[in-house]
């Protein structure tokens, strides 16, 4: 089977019109299979050497992909973990779904639990998260019931999107006008934060404050997602049926099929972070681009 990708990106900014910035970007090779041994992939991030670390959440692993090619366990009995991201020292933060916590884990594998409940009760389960530059975390919280867990409905009323603050260990509620919130990412300025809404179909962009509050929610997809990431020309990687391609004005700009029942997450990884995984259903893919990440 043969997969044709996106020719080009047509990248916007606020000082120039569409028309004026037109940049081609040309994927370089195709879709290739790293492995399939999994049961349902998930969480990928990338650290400062572009290694590649993401969960098989059914499994409870963590798995490294790194810029050699080598695929290997890096971490079992992971606390169901799903989204990860990486801090500025070099920590996986995960969110470990097992027992609706987030955790640091270090460079020797040492697990902290830096948040475990919301005003004495747990959440739904943390979902998807991404840091800003203070090393505060923001995390979506949407509930998906888990054969592993014994409880049988949520704590909590509502799904929400959290604040935890660098050394805190109260969380503080930053969007409450979405319906079921799943992926999540900021830009590297830390002016924005896309929030995708599962419930609605929809994706969103909010001013990020001084305060690490949001507001101007403004719906920029009419897509939601699972896992999301940034290219360093403000494009939108979005997950679910493939891959979806979006610029900055929320124009689809071009698609990846991936050969699979679901997309769960992205990031760029490699040396020169030009190359996008994406985690997929049983499997994990990568493909050689033009594009940069941000990560």
């Amino acid at each position: 089977m043969k997969y044709f990708f996106l020719l080009s990106i047509f990248i916007s900014t606020a000082s120039i019109s569409l028309a004026q910035s037109i940049n081609p970007i040309f994927v370089q090779d195709s879709l290739k299979l790293i492995s399939s041994q999994f049961k349902f992939t998930e969480g990928a991030s990338v650290d400062k050497q572009g290694n590649v670390f993401f969960t098989d959440q059914p499994n409870d692993k963590i798995w490294k992909y790194d810029t050699h090619g080598k695929l290997s366990l890096y971490m079992d009995k992971a606390g169901r973990a799903n989204g990860t991201y990486f801090d500025k020292k070099g920590n996986l933060i995960v969110c470990a779904d097992e027992n609706n916590q987030i955790w640091s884990i270090d460079k020797h594998k040492k697990i902290t639990v830096l948040f475990s409940d919301y005003e004495g009760k747990k959440v739904n389960g943390p979902n998807d998260i991404w840091l800003d530059n203070k090393g505060g975390i923001y995390f979506t919280d949407p509930y998906y019931q888990r054969d592993y867990w014994t409880r049988k409905k949520p704590e909590l009323e509502r799904q929400l999107v959290y604040y935890l603050p660098k050394g805190k260990k109260e969380a503080i509620v930053v969007a409450v006008d979405v319906v079921k919130p799943n992926g999540i990412v900021g830009t590297p300025d830390g002016t924005c934060l896309y929030v995708a809404d599962m419930g609605a179909n929809q994706t969103y962009r909010y001013k990020i404050n001084a305060d690490a509050s949001l507001s101007r929610k403004e719906v920029v997809l009419s897509q939601h997602s699972d896992g999301m990431t940034l290219d360093r020309n403000g494009n939108i990687y979005v997950t679910g049926k493939g891959v979806s391609i979006y610029n900055s004005t929320g124009e689809n700009i071009g698609h990846i099929d991936v050969p699979e029942e679901w997309c769960g997450n992205i990031c760029f990884g490699g040396k020169d972070r030009n190359i996008l995984f994406i985690t997929a259903s049983k499997s994990l893919y990568s493909i050689k681009t033009n594009a940069k990440g941000v990560e």
